[in-house]
């Protein structure tokens, strides 16, 4: 039995279709994530799967639990970390840990193994209100709440959002950790990066799913063998390279254009050639391995092309 099954989802939001028909399935222990921009509808995922938002349609399972029928069950088997610091501002560490383990019926001693690294950190600031800790802080202090009652299933909506990259880093560690001990986790990020850290994920924009697999396995699918070029005008580089009938996509990233061609025996050499036609000062081309986010990227151009189609 799966962690987690959704079938047919769709929430709409008065004449905004926010979730449009997603489904999938979460295994038993697995680090699942939802990497998307936002917008993309993770976060009403997210809170339908927490019985916190009812569905338009489809059905939703955790742990075997209807989110309809048995939201009663579902919320004492789930920790649900909202994007947004939902804690009490206004009490100390020490209180609003105290707080969550009596609502559901525990103790901090209880399950102190479970938070025991993630508590370690925060402990020296246990007298110090929610409200006027840091941005990393107030992440691991919601994360400990979260798991506070031992929970079957741990969802996390854009945990890392807004921290610094060490506090990143630190989190990520942390989940790992949380993953050994059995927990199953679902976690949302507009991060590309955080996309390899998760056992699977699904890449999702403006409420669909475009593709749901392990990260390498999603790579390994991009389906042309991308270049990267830059120059000192790189505006006009990527205006020349555009208008050029034989690329098949190209856009900026980062420092440099990525870019792939309609032809499939395309080498370094021919792509060289087209690039150096306008003749660019500080022109450099090369061949380059895929990322998630160029997996994103060509996913989303697919798709619009595809609607465009369909409206022709």
């Amino acid at each position: 039995m799966n962690s987690v099954e959704v079938i047919n989802i769709v929430k709409t939001y008065g004449e905004v279709k926010a979730v449009k028909n997603v489904s999938f399935e979460v295994a038993k222990g697995e680090l699942f994530g939802l990497i998307g921009p936002d917008g993309a509808g993770k976060t009403s995922l997210f809170r339908v799967l927490t019985t916190l938002l009812l569905a338009d349609s489809g059905t939703a399972t955790v742990e075997g639990f209807d989110v309809v029928k048995d939201y009663r069950e579902i919320r004492n088997r789930v920790g649900y970390m909202p994007g947004r610091f939902s804690l009490y501002q206004d009490l100390t560490v020490e209180e609003n840990l105290s707080f969550f383990a009596t609502v559901f019926g525990t103790t901090i001693r209880e399950n102190y193994d479970l938070i025991k690294d993630i508590y370690e950190q925060i402990a020296p600031f246990n007298s110090r209100r929610a409200g006027k800790l840091s941005g990393g802080m107030k992440q691991k202090l919601a994360l400990c709440c979260a798991l506070i009652h031992k929970p079957d299933v741990l969802f996390l909506d854009e945990p890392t959002t807004g921290v610094d990259v060490v506090s990143r880093r630190e989190f990520w560690e942390m989940l790992n950790k949380l993953k050994k001990q059995g927990i199953t986790i679902v976690v949302s990020t507009p991060y590309m990066d955080e996309a390899s850290l998760c056992d699977r994920i699904a890449l999702i924009q403006d409420g669909t799913v475009m593709s749901i697999n392990s990260p390498d396995r999603i790579v390994k699918n991009f389906p042309k063998t991308l270049f990267a070029a830059k120059a000192n005008n790189i505006y006009k580089l990527l205006q020349d390279l555009r208008r050029n009938s034989e690329m098949e996509s190209c856009y900026a990233f980062g420092e440099y254009i990525h870019f792939t061609v309609k032809a499939d025996d395309a080498d370094i050499v021919r792509i060289s050639q087209i690039a150096e036609r306008e003749n660019h000062d500080g022109l450099e081309v090369k061949q380059v391995i895929p990322g998630i986010e160029d997996c994103f990227i060509r996913l989303t151009l697919d798709s619009g092309q595809k609607i465009m189609d369909r409206k022709k």
